[in-house]
């Protein structure tokens, strides 16, 4: 039987794909903070930490999911590159030294960048151009270069590499969630700013077709469609201010100064160049069709911020 690694097997989505797949196949969890009452084992480990290679020899782990990641940039942003670059490099070396035959990993749309030229649309095969200033972009986008090496260098370690869009859940709460739980909405004037969504039970569905039938590739995951920070507020409900670049700028700059907020004028772009994700070889090539658009997926969102307030 194959024996399945899951990074990250502790998150609320991760848990759940950890449950499915351990209804037929041996799973095995790792996090730094385990639960406690898990349907399957969850190990208290750190990828960072010497002594992953042996353990996994240990286990004779067949195939790995790597989901464990910094959702949030912290202030801190040499802990992050060592999770998220560092750790993920460990991994790699580790799966290859214990013969691991197949990993799927979970990237972001992030790993695109956030620029004035990007594609209307864009696929897989346009360039990845993370910023550095924005840290999560920039490790997505140093991530992926390591594992292009790897599958450069060690074509045994089959890959499946997926780039979500925002995910999005009844009860999410994250950074972009954030952006809609305010009294009003805020885009920067001139900017559209558009979000694709992809709905919190598809990714777990995607992760669970791809271990099982060990697809291979590289795809992005969106719902059919984008959505304007103008449609949100209407599908919300809520009152959008529409601010000059130079007044937000004003603003993060004070608020970091202040240590009001982790963020700065770098992340100005964040909201000015969203990456827009097309979904073709998702569907065409993967063979998965999202149930849900990114009309929908907000849509369910909504209801479940609606009944969290009541």
């Amino acid at each position: 039987m194959n024996h399945v690694l899951i990074t990250g097997a502790s998150g609320y989505l991760v848990y759940q794909l950890g449950c499915r797949l351990s209804q037929s196949l041996l799973v095995t969890g790792l996090d730094i903070r385990p639960r406690h009452d898990s349907a399957f084992p969850i190990v208290q480990r750190d990828i960072t930490e010497p002594g992953l290679a042996d353990w996994m020899a240990e286990q004779a782990f067949t195939q790995v999911i790597h989901l464990a990641s910094v959702l949030e940039p912290s202030r801190d942003r040499d802990r992050d590159y060592r999770i998220d670059v560092e750790g993920t490099e460990q991994l790699l070396a580790a799966c290859v030294a214990t013969g691991v035959q197949h990993l799927t990993i979970t990237s972001s749309g992030a790993a695109y960048g956030y620029h004035r030229d990007n594609p209307p649309w864009l696929s897989e095969t346009d360039a990845l151009r993370g910023n550095e200033e924005f840290s999560y972009a920039w490790h997505k986008r140093l991530v992926e270069a390591r594992l292009a090496e790897y599958r450069e260098r060690h074509p045994q370690l089959r890959q499946l590499v997926l780039r979500p869009g925002t995910v999005l859940g009844r009860n999410t709460h994250n950074l972009i969630t954030r952006l809609f739980e305010g009294k009003r909405l805020i885009a920067l004037r001139g900017s559209a700013s558009p979000f694709v969504f992809i709905w919190d039970q598809d990714v777990v569905a995607i992760i669970e077709q791809g271990v099982r039938e060990e697809k291979t590739g590289v795809y992005n995951l969106a719902g059919d469609g984008a959505l304007s920070l103008d449609d949100i507020a209407s599908a919300l409900g809520k009152p959008i201010w529409h601010l000059p670049v130079a007044l937000v700028r004003l603003g993060l700059q004070l608020g970091q100064r202040l240590k009001l907020t982790p963020y700065g004028p770098e992340q100005l772009n964040f909201l000015r160049y969203r990456p827009v994700l097309a979904n073709r070889a998702l569907k065409e090539e993967f063979g998965f069709c999202p149930s849900k658009t990114s009309a929908d997926v907000l849509a369910e969102y909504a209801r479940g911020l609606k009944e969290r307030r009541v």
